[in-house]
């Protein structure tokens, strides 16, 4: 049985304008949105809440959310935001994002990343090159603009817990790992953990896959 918390702080921010939206798809299962605004405005709150919302209601798969995220900004007169959605699939979901929204799977021994962060920073890094932590939060792709060959997707099977965040949210793995292993409220303390100046929000989706672990 899947279960799902979630959690979040304005940080040092004039708006919170991260988002969070869920829907039950047509198998019944929920499918989770989180949106984070470009800009501390309520432009880029009310854009954050318009894609979430866009994103859960689109139906089909975890790209199609993306791309419907984006016809919905497109009707707004401006804002922006970067965006990951999960939508269940078999034993586990699809994620689908674009921009630096992350998602993390956790298997009850090891967490990993398994979103790409689509910003400046990353472009160099896969490059082989070191640029200043400025550029971490430069992204390169957002929901507004993005086609279908931009958006990230990616198959979370069997997973113990599923994490989609905002990159307000930045913990280390190792901390991330410990948190989702005893924490009773897995959401509340990753953004308690975090400390950041920025928007932090996190949903946790646990029992999110039939966890194979090997022995």
């Amino acid at each position: 049985m899947r279960t799902w918390r979630v959690a979040g702080a304005q940080g040092g921010r004039r708006v919170n304008a991260d988002a969070v939206a869920s829907a039950r798809s047509a198998s019944g299962d929920l499918v989770f949105a989180l949106a984070d605004g470009i800009g501390d405005n309520e432009v880029a709150a009310t854009a954050a809440r318009v894609a979430a919302s866009a994103a859960v209601s689109a139906g089909g798969g975890a790209v199609a959310a993306v791309l419907a995220a984006g016809v919905a900004l497109r009707a707004l007169p401006a804002g922006d935001c970067v965006l990951v959605v999960a939508v269940p699939v078999d034993d586990g979901y699809e994620v689908a994002w674009v921009g630096d929204a992350r998602a993390y799977a956790w298997n009850g021994a090891e967490v990993r990343q398994v979103t790409v962060d689509q910003t400046v920073a990353q472009y160099f890094r896969d490059r082989g090159v070191v640029v200043g932590p400025r550029l971490e939060h430069v992204v390169t792709a957002s929901a507004r603009a993005v086609e279908r060959a931009g958006v990230g997707v990616v198959s979370v099977p069997s997973v113990a817990s599923l994490v989609l965040a905002s990159d307000g949210v930045s913990v280390p793995l190792a901390q991330l790992a410990n948190i989702l292993r005893y924490a009773g409220d897995p959401a509340a303390a990753l953004v308690r953990a975090t400390g950041s100046a920025d928007n932090a929000t996190a949903i946790v989706v646990e029992g999110a896959g039939v966890v194979a672990l090997a022995a």
